[in-house]
């Protein structure tokens, strides 16, 4: 039994779906293709690790490192990206670039998301906050880390497939919530780390509330046709603030009633 936390005016309900989690590709639709690893994969996998680790060589300065955490490129090595995308788009699954999953949402490419789990600096048994679940994909990547996600996204039947797929591939260690990812998830707060897959033009005063003392932000910041900035936020020990701009990005802007809010 699979459940779905889902909010709406009277608080939070829970839609629970009874029977087996597992979904092959036409039950979804032309959903995901489910199945860890499948080996002949394992070369475009390692392709892709190589890939990665160029551009973050290419990128060395405004990273600050010239090297990620092991455990980053370990855990997108380990997650079956194939299983995240359309089943049409398969083969296109271990290239290091987006892929649309319908609804005018992408999954990102893989080296941002490696450079954003490894800016966020969390580990087994850290706790991190997702703005924007989408395909699920990210949420996955900091699993294999050993990480507690919270996830929330917007859109109901994108929350619905991704939980299901995150529970057929066995990562337990995700929640999944419908609802306003800029409200954040204030009950399991404060969060090691707070990450978004979604660009707003400034960063959502809730997750700065909700970052705990010593805890990264991650997050793509721009909106108005204006370019957008990898942005990350340090919350030291005693509240104050470390804002870096890391690097020019390109998301899907964060949607919802609380976004112009501020």
């Amino acid at each position: 039994m699979l459940s779905i936390l889902m909010r709406n005016g009277f608080g939070t309900l829970a839609a629970t779906y009874r029977g087996p989690v597992l979904l092959s590709a036409d039950q979804t639709d032309g959903g995901p293709g489910l199945g860890r690893s499948e080996p002949d994969e394992s070369a475009e996998r390692d392709a892709l690790i190589r890939e990665i680790e160029r551009g973050v060589f290419e990128t060395q300065f405004a990273l600050g490192t010239d090297h990620l955490d092991p455990a980053v490129l370990a855990a997108v090595r380990a997650v079956p990206r194939h299983a995240f995308v359309p089943s049409e788009l398969r083969q296109q699954a271990y290239r290091d670039h987006p892929l649309p999953i319908g609804g005018g949402q992408t999954i990102s490419q893989p080296y941002i998301v490696a450079i954003m789990s490894h800016l966020l600096g969390v580990g087994p048994g850290d706790r991190v906050f997702e703005l924007g679940t989408g395909s699920g994909y990210q949420a996955a990547v900091l699993a294999e880390m050993g990480v507690e996600v919270y996830t929330v996204e917007i859109v109901p039947e994108h929350a619905e497939r991704s939980a299901r797929l995150l529970a057929e591939l066995g990562y337990e260690r995700v929640q999944v919530r419908v609802d306003d990812g800029y409200l954040g998830w204030p009950e399991a707060a404060p969060f090691a780390g707070i990450i978004a897959t979604a660009a707003a033009d400034h960063i959502p005063r809730p997750l700065i509330d909700q970052l705990a003392a010593g805890g990264r932000l991650v997050m793509p910041v721009g909106g108005d046709g204006r370019i957008q900035q990898l942005t990350l936020i340090e919350k030291l020990p005693d509240g104050d603030l470390h804002q870096r701009t890391i690097l020019p990005v390109r998301f899907v802007p964060v949607t919802g009633e609380y976004v112009h809010s501020e």
